[in-house]
């Protein structure tokens, strides 16, 4: 009897749904004012694409690929076939080129949890996600260069490192709102380019600024410049052109030379010439 009702109870439910519920929620209800708690933004559905690339053409390699996405994942991937021929791609109709899954409920909330808590610091050289890879409506989209971030991946079973794309689709209407929602769900965001955390007069101050910068540079190259030929003035110096032997016409090219003296016979021998 006790072993049945264990197994009966309800799992628990996904710890970053609660954190949405009890602290999310009120403050973007708050901060943009929302008069009912179901205008505020929540999150719709996950989903993970990885393309296939040399896999499609070996079956052990597709097999692969799906058990490492449906370990990612959590459940089971859908195979994407190609929907017509291209020669220069190398792909047939019906050819599988890529394994997509759909995350809803709580599959999404554990998923985006161990995502943004275990998997996302583990990326190599990790700065903080792009916060300008939103769509406009609302949507955010990451890459993955690795599936070797996730833990669940032995790295000693991995044949090839292949990657996937996360995309996280929310009921918000602009950016920000969809900003705020990530941001408090506990997603890194880097600090340069947030939604909404510039003004205008904040751009064009840092527009000038980088002109300014530019402009500094540029005075800085010319005056190492200037100081390389004081320095070494032959390597410098511009190779001066020959000075034509004849006489210059007035468009500066050379006039032609006159007929050599020698070679004109003098005028007696001309007429003696003619007289006989």
């Amino acid at each position: 009897m006790e072993s049945a009702t264990v197994q009966s109870q309800a799992a628990p439910p996904p710890r970053l749904r609660e954190r949405y519920e009890q602290e999310v929620l009120p403050e973007l209800t708050a901060k943009f004012g929302y008069t009912t708690p179901m205008e505020a933004p929540r999150l719709q559905k996950i989903t993970l694409n990885m393309g296939l690339g040399e896999a499609k053409q070996n079956a052990k390699m597709l097999e692969a690929a799906q058990e490492q996405l449906a370990t990612i994942a959590g459940q089971q991937p859908n195979v994407r076939r190609a929907r017509k021929s291209i020669a220069s791609f190398k792909v047939r109709e019906g050819m599988p080129v890529g394994l997509s899954v759909t995350l809803r409920r709580a599959h999404m909330w554990e998923f985006l949890d161990r995502l943004c808590a275990i998997a996302v610091p583990r990326i190599r050289d990790f700065r903080g996600l792009n916060p300008r890879s939103f769509d406009g409506r609302g949507n955010y989209s990451m890459g993955v260069r690795e599936q070797l971030i996730f833990p669940e991946i032995d790295y000693d079973s991995v044949d090839e490192v292949r990657g996937l794309d996360v995309t996280i689709t929310t009921s918000a209407k602009t950016d920000e709102e969809a900003f705020e929602l990530l941001l408090g769900l506990g997603m890194p965001f880097a600090k340069e380019g947030r939604p909404g955390s510039r003004t205008d007069a904040e751009a064009a101050a840092e527009e000038e600024k980088h002109k300014e910068e530019a402009r500094q540079r540029a005075e800085a190259e010319q005056a190492a410049l200037e100081q390389l030929k004081e320095e070494n003035p032959e390597a410098y110096a511009k190779p001066e052109a020959p000075e034509p032997a004849g006489p210059v016409a007035e468009d500066g090219a050379p006039a032609h030379p006159p007929e050599d003296a020698s070679s004109t016979p003098p005028a007696g021998e001309a007429a003696e010439k003619e007289d006989s």
